[in-house]
């Protein structure tokens, strides 16, 4: 017994800095809601004057009559160097309570899920509004990785997506239903989406039995549903993008129905970008049909107001370069003089880039972009994984991707180097960590911006 009064006492102890501490944060600058309180109680005064104006002050002469009465008689039975303090910690403590009961239910009823204060929610959004606005580029696990990062920094980001996938689930209903592939969309809404709710994990759901629905997730079918309603994949993605309270917006490249093609150094010409992969061979050429798609004029609106671009990470022959098969993107991110990064993969893929250094990486962007270099530094991860990772990978023909440094500086290109690997102990496998890939570009565009 003894010991709970003791821990209830160093909890109120602990507490009260606390609360205090939480009261003077409504005192921090950008939180917009101080001029209206201002303004309120302003407007508050001004009724009240206008009332005794209108009424010629007869209210107010017999209001201060019996306030003068009242306090006369107070004082004459406690003196007033008590009653004065005793009256104004009562008011203060009123305040508080007040205070601290109607911010408490504007919590409850703004986030009747969370435990956190209402004004670190406010601090937070207020943050991350004035976050950059970032441009990343890509497709495939990739982009969502580093989108799941990125949201923690800025809700400014605008990920730009490739609808050439033809596999999976996405390619089922681009078959079944003429719709583009919403597969790579659905995981970059998941990534920018609060993780926290049911409906980011209802969205990445995916159904594995019933006849016809085994293989397809959720969320696909819940945008190829919304296309449809709404008219095409643009509308659809907006929606969605409501309901999941997403950071941020999501777009595809283009709204043109894009199938990838490849010429093998074999000879072999392959249509389809499952197709491309799994034919074993190495890239000589790739382009799309048809030829030359027009780019979502939001993409190069986005391009246009952008502080930062990011191509990758991801599969290089069927994640990033579509969305560079689209020469009105090209030229917007051409024509934007800001930073611009090229995250490197971390392993080769095999049917694409096997044998790939980072130089032949930087190469085969330039050859998509009609040999115009798009940007000026390549992230690369720094350190080699686990023995047990190598052979794993080696297993399936994959290694890691080297680093040519005078190659790729010859290109005219600045390497950045990092740690941004996260490895699984148990299988080996080896990915982007979303943290350390988004904290390192977030230092990287500051020291930019400095410079």
């Amino acid at each position: 017994m003894k010991q709970v009064l003791k821990d209830i006492k160093r909890e109120s102890r602990t507490r009260t800095p606390y609360r205090a501490k939480q009261w003077f944060k409504w005192l921090s600058p950008g939180l917009s809601y101080k001029r209206w309180l201002l303004l309120s109680a302003t407007g508050v005064l001004l009724v009240g004057l206008g009332v005794a104006i209108w009424t010629k002050l007869t209210p107010v002469f017999y209001i201060l009559e019996f306030t003068k009465g009242f306090l006369a008689t107070i004082t004459d039975l406690i003196p007033n160097y008590i009653s004065g303090p005793l009256v104004v910690l009562a008011g203060i403590l009123f305040v508080f309570w007040g205070q601290t009961r109607s911010m408490g239910s504007i919590r409850d009823a703004l986030q009747p899920e969370r435990d956190g204060e209402l004004i670190d929610a406010l601090i937070q959004r207020r943050r991350l509004h004035r976050g950059p606005k970032i441009v990343a580029i890509g497709g495939g696990t990739g982009l969502s990785t580093l989108l799941r990062g990125l949201k923690a920094y800025s809700a400014n980001i605008t990920a730009v997506v490739t609808v050439a996938d033809d596999g999976g689930s996405s390619g089922r209903l681009r078959r079944d239903f003429g719709v583009l592939p919403p597969g790579d969309i659905r995981n970059c809404l998941a990534a920018l989406a609060d993780e926290e709710t049911l409906l980011a994990e209802l969205f990445q759901y995916r159904f594995r039995s019933g006849s016809g629905l085994s293989g397809h997730s959720f969320g696909n079918l819940f945008l190829t549903a919304m296309a449809e309603i709404t008219g095409d994949l643009e509308r659809a993605v907006a929606a969605s993008s409501r309901v999941l309270a997403v950071r941020g917006q999501v777009l595809p490249a283009t709204l043109t129905d894009v199938n990838l093609w490849a010429k093998l150094e074999d000879g072999r010409r392959i249509e389809g970008e499952s197709s491309i992969t799994e034919a074993r061979g190495k890239i000589a050429e790739i382009g799309c049909i048809p030829e030359n798609p027009p780019a979502l004029p939001r993409v190069l609106e986005a391009i246009e107001q952008a502080d930062a671009i990011v191509i990758g990470p991801g599969s290089l022959y069927t994640s990033i370069i579509p969305n560079l098969l689209v020469p009105d993107i090209v030229r917007a991110i051409a024509k934007r003089k800001v930073p611009c990064i090229y995250v490197c993969n971390i392993m080769t893929e095999p049917g694409e880039t096997d044998g790939y250094t980072v130089s032949d990486h930087v190469r085969a962007l330039d050859r998509a972009c009609g040999d115009r270099p798009l940007f000026d530094t390549v992230l690369v991860q720094n350190q080699q994984p686990s023995a047990q990772a190598l052979i794993r990978y080696a297993q399936k023909k994959s290694h890691p991707v080297d680093l040519d440094r005078d190659v790729v500086e010859r290109l005219g290109r600045q390497i950045l180097l990092a740690n941004i690997m996260s490895e699984d102990p148990q299988s080996g496998s080896v990915r982007h960590n979303s943290v350390r890939l988004a904290r390192v570009l977030v230092r990287w565009f500051e020291q930019q911006k400095r410079s």
